[in-house]
């Protein structure tokens, strides 16, 4: 397994992350307890040891799920959770609705973004709390907003670093302009973006920006929500729930689009011995500025399949082709 600086924080994790977004259930169509512990212990023998968890995820199930799996192995592990988020409290910039399934339009349940420095201090004792841990590796602003100064917010997660409570430091949803107001009050180590071969407006911006200034790129849903696994066919239903079920981009004419791709992608994988998703997420680390992965797993075997491709280097010739396939099929992917 490769392991990466998380920026300058002195931290080194695992290429390939364990992505604990579909095993807090919201969003995904529920969840299972024991198969996503099993999952996470079967990542972590591996040699998965980034753990990427969220309060939102769940309203705090994957934490806690994440908090027993790690409860008896907390030295193997790279924790890192966010902040900015919040549902008790109606406060700085409203979000979206949402019931327990998914964002829905009449949901109950309020989402804004906040970043407050008193609301930063309350979400993370809850999220010690739910992780059953006394330190968060790396703590990350879910998404900006525009109540509070950015100065305002990293001088709260600076002192929670002073205090012990936090290592190193991270934001997500972000821009360049953001990070250089966040590196203008403290370090900053990391940025969190969603990055795939089907989502890559940040080879223009943000990935550039982290490779030139020594700042982690933590990769989410970066085989396309399973899009990219090849194991997605025209006939796959999803449950309710499942926030694919009616996303466009899960048509069946996208799939068949995605399938066509990927089939100019199968040369290379059948001529290394390795499947689709060990392809594709070898593919994403291989880019400038991307440093880490973050990648969900509901079973054992999807999470040590996940794991083998941090052993995975790409030549030259094997990129530019894929590289190839992808600007023929990408743009028609919607």
């Amino acid at each position: 397994m490769q392991r990466r600086s998380l920026g300058e924080s002195g931290i080194q994790a695992s290429a390939v992350a364990f992505g604990a977004w579909a095993i807090g259930g919201w969003m995904w169509g529920g969840t299972e307890e024991k198969a996503a512990i099993d999952a996470i212990h079967a990542a972590i023998d591996a040699g998965i040891d980034l753990i990427d968890t969220a309060p939102i995820y769940g309203f705090g199930r994957s934490e806690e799920i994440v908090g027993k799996a790690i409860a008896d192995r907390r030295d193997k592990v790279v924790l890192a959770t966010k902040c900015g988020l919040i549902w008790h409290e109606e406060r700085g910039d409203f979000f979206f609705n949402s019931d327990e399934k998914h964002p829905k339009d009449n949901g109950s349940i309020k989402v804004y973004r906040c970043v407050a420095p008193d609301m930063i201090r309350y979400e993370v004792e809850q999220s010690l709390t739910r992780l059953k841990v006394d330190c968060i590796d790396l703590y990350q602003t879910h998404w900006q907003e525009t109540t509070t100064p950015i100065a305002d917010t990293m001088a709260e997660l600076l002192k929670l670093k002073d205090e012990g409570k936090i290592r190193a430091i991270g934001c997500s949803n972000a821009t360049p302009d953001q990070m250089d107001e966040y590196r203008a009050a403290g370090q900053l180590d990391s940025d969190q973006e969603r990055y795939s071969m089907l989502d890559r407006k940040h080879e223009g911006k943000d990935l550039p920006y982290c490779a030139d200034n020594n700042i982690a790129f933590l990769a989410y849903c970066p085989i396309g929500q399973g899009l990219l696994t090849g194991k997605m066919g025209p006939d796959r239903v999803f449950e309710d729930g499942d926030q694919r079920k009616e996303n466009k981009r899960f048509s069946v004419e996208n799939r068949e689009k995605v399938a066509a791709m990927l089939a100019e992608f199968q040369p290379i994988a059948d001529g290394r011995g390795i499947g689709m998703t060990q392809l594709t997420i070898a593919w994403t680390i291989a880019q400038r500025g991307c440093s880490h992965a973050l990648v969900g797993a509901r079973t054992p075997e999807q999470a040590q399949e996940n794991a083998a491709a941090g052993d995975i280097t790409l030549s030259d010739e094997e990129l530019a082709a894929m590289r190839a396939a992808i600007e023929k099929h990408g743009p028609g992917i919607c």
